[in-house]
């Protein structure tokens, strides 16, 4: 899938990742390699690269992964790449991540109310919309065994110290933008948050796909 299958808003946001790479700490892209090894090494076997994106809730850091991870696979061409998101605990896909992924360029539409909505999240007309709700990462809708656990809070990180069928876990920690809700600057820290985490996730798939 070429950089061009992206809709026109994502790439253009896209384009201006890779000048950023250099901003990103020395400490970070070696965590950053080693997932990149794993979704090598899987490529290399032939499997396809499972990668479940764990925070504490599931409502902000860890879709924001997992729609980044399938962005940037689209982007590098990197085949076989399967994302999906968990938490310790279930709560919802908080409203302010979702604006921020719209702003950045993905097409989101709610498909189910309630509690817990249930989202159809797009970044492709070529790929299949992705279905977006809060549940813990060994829901039925994530694989047992196979795949990275990439732990994008460190909340989820202490509770989680083993994940049940992960070849490999990854303590990949962000700053929870949920600090700035209601605050002027929540705009703001929900816009600087995506773009952190698109950032590295860019880095690593475009290490991947080498």
């Amino acid at each position: 899938m070429p950089q061009d299958s992206l809709f026109e808003p994502l790439a253009r946001y896209a384009s201006g990742l890779p000048a950023e790479f250099g901003q990103i700490p020395d400490a970070r892209k070696a965590v950053l390699e080693k997932l990149a090894r794993y979704m090598r090494e899987q490529r290399r076997a032939g499997g396809p690269v499972r990668l479940t994106v764990i925070c504490t809730h599931n409502s902000r850091r860890s879709h924001i992964g997992q729609l980044w991870a399938l962005a940037a696979a689209a982007w590098y061409g990197v085949e076989g790449v399967q994302s999906f998101s968990g938490g310790t605990e279930a709560t919802a896909f908080h409203p302010n991540a979702v604006a921020a992924l719209q702003r950045a360029g993905f097409e989101i539409r709610r498909e189910v109310e309630g509690k817990n909505p249930v989202y159809a999240v797009r970044y492709s007309g070529d790929a299949p919309a992705v279905r977006a709700f809060s549940k813990r990462f060994d829901d039925a809708a994530n694989p047992a065994s196979g795949f990275a656990a990439i732990l994008v809070c460190s909340e989820a990180d202490e509770a989680c110290p083993f994940v049940p069928g992960a070849d490999v876990r990854i303590a990949l920690p962000f700053e929870d933008p949920k600090q700035a809700d209601g605050s002027p600057e929540e705009q703001q820290a929900y816009d600087a948050a995506c773009r952190l985490i698109a950032r590295e996730f860019f880095f690593a798939m475009e290490r991947a796909g080498a």
